[in-house]
């Protein structure tokens, strides 16, 4: 018979926990232990402050990136590029793409890659509303900057195939990012290595 390691709660606490991306079991058990040890005060205090950031965070109507208001302040800034569209899998590359100052333009998030088997296709990413957006006229390039993966490949194809008719230029991100690498893992100089190097889709 297997001895329970932790009382019910913390195990619980270390379950929802570990739950997170990038946590695993051990990250999520020092956590854990961290937060029970706390005051209750501290940890009321943590809990009220991510309810209060998730409930006052929405979704840009322009780009799709997390924003507090809409248009984003990305959308909103007059000094960025709106003819160069940064077309990336979601709100965490656009974070690591402004880190590294690679690219001055405007950005479109497309909430996910293609992935058939997880049932992620076409009709669940946002490249409808790219379509309509490079329609309306203003965007002279689109860059791709998507993770060179099956599903980054797959989705570029995908990108490519339903922006041609529009005539718009499509590029991405080439020289600098390592096959099979994520983005979030890169320094700022390869990132941006990786904008200056960008070449045409063909």
């Amino acid at each position: 018979m297997q001895r329970a390691q932790f009382a019910a709660p913390l195990e619980r606490m270390v379950r929802g926990l570990s739950s997170l991306p990038g946590i695993g079991r051990r990250a999520a058990e020092r956590i854990a232990l961290h937060l029970a040890a706390s005051p209750a005060a501290v940890v009321r205090e943590l809990c009220e402050t991510l309810v209060r950031g998730r409930e006052a965070l929405g979704i840009c109507e322009i780009c799709g990136n997390l924003s507090e208001a809409t248009p984003c302040a990305i959308c909103s800034d007059s000094a960025r590029d709106s003819e160069v569209v940064c077309v990336v899998e979601g709100p965490r590359e656009v974070a690591v793409i402004e880190r590294s100052r690679a690219h001055q333009g405007r950005y479109h998030v497309l909430g996910g890659l293609l992935a058939p088997l997880d049932g992620v296709g076409p009709e669940q990413l946002r490249i409808a509303p790219l379509v309509e957006r490079i329609r309306a006229g203003g965007v002279d390039e689109v860059v791709l900057v998507l993770s060179p993966s099956l599903e980054g490949d797959a989705t570029a194809l995908l990108l490519q195939r339903d922006l041609a008719p529009t005539g718009v230029r499509i590029s991405r991100a080439a020289r600098g990012i390592p096959a099979g690498g994520s983005l979030d893992h890169l320094d700022e100089v390869t990132l941006g290595n990786a904008f200056e190097g960008r070449r045409e889709m063909q």
